[in-house]
């Protein structure tokens, strides 16, 4: 099947200081199977980089100009190797199958995304919830509750349970699932 190119122009909405997150994740949504999703904008895009990297997107970024970047992002084939040892790996073993999993305190994980500006508390909090096991879970404390990454969450089927704190800051517990 011939893949289809869809593509987004946010040169627009950033000269004009808009953000546009919310109309490229929206873009994001509506892609098929073999779909090249193609971003125009004026800068390289890397905080969206990292997010699409964890939904399993390859990125190429190509500068055509001073403030004319294009980027293109395609679904990545799943690779047969499930295990590769690299240099983080090494130290810590591969995800233990399911009925192998065990809780216990070193399935924790927290972040402290408190004094961030967007999008780097959710950059940080997907790129860790990329990195752990099935079953572990990660604590995030936001200045406020985080609701792009909330339907971020939503999408992907995981657990989440938020709390309000006494300081007006919001703690999320996050479990991770399988893909």
């Amino acid at each position: 099947m011939p893949e289809r190119i869809v593509e987004l122009d946010v040169r627009e909405d950033l000269k004009n200081k808009l953000e546009p997150f919310q109309k490229i994740m929206s873009a994001v949504k509506k892609l098929e199977k073999g779909d090249v999703f193609v971003l125009h904008s004026t800068i390289k895009p890397t905080p969206l980089m990292t997010i699409m990297k964890t939904k399993g997107y390859a990125s190429e970024v190509e500068k055509k100009g001073n403030d004319h970047f294009i980027t293109t992002f395609k679904k990545k084939k799943r690779s047969l190797l499930f295990w590769k040892k690299t240099e983080e790996t090494a130290i810590r073993p591969p995800c233990p199958q399911q009925d192998e999993l065990e809780i216990n305190d070193q399935n924790l994980y927290y972040l402290d995304n408190r004094g961030l500006e967007p999008p780097q508390p959710m950059m940080r909090t997907l790129a860790r919830l990329n990195s752990m096991c099935n079953g572990e879970k990660l604590t995030i404390r936001n200045d406020r509750l985080p609701a792009f990454l909330i339907e971020e969450l939503n999408q992907l089927g995981y657990d989440y349970t938020p709390k309000e704190m006494e300081d007006g800051s919001v703690e999320v517990t996050i479990v991770k699932i399988e893909d």
